[in-house]
């Protein structure tokens, strides 16, 4: 994800208190944006499993609402 992107996700998990669906493009993983981290550029996500991870924002795909609910 670029820096560009990265800020968009962020503003809209911290500022508009909504989470961003994401794609892990290593893994194939799901997850939602709950916390971004500036300092070190990750994005802390909630799984589809309920598991909490953090991802580095260069792992990370925004993705639409309905391509999260078909996988």
């Amino acid at each position: 994800m670029e820096k560009r992107e990265y800020e968009k996700v962020c503003y809209t998990t911290e500022q508009q208190e909504e989470n961003v669906p994401l794609r892990n493009k290593k893994t194939g993983e799901i997850g939602y944006s709950y916390l971004c981290t500036f300092a070190g550029t990750t994005v802390q996500v909630r799984l589809e499993n309920g598991e909490l991870d953090s991802w580095d924002k260069e792992d990370c795909i925004p993705i639409s609402e309905e391509e999260g609910q078909v996988k």
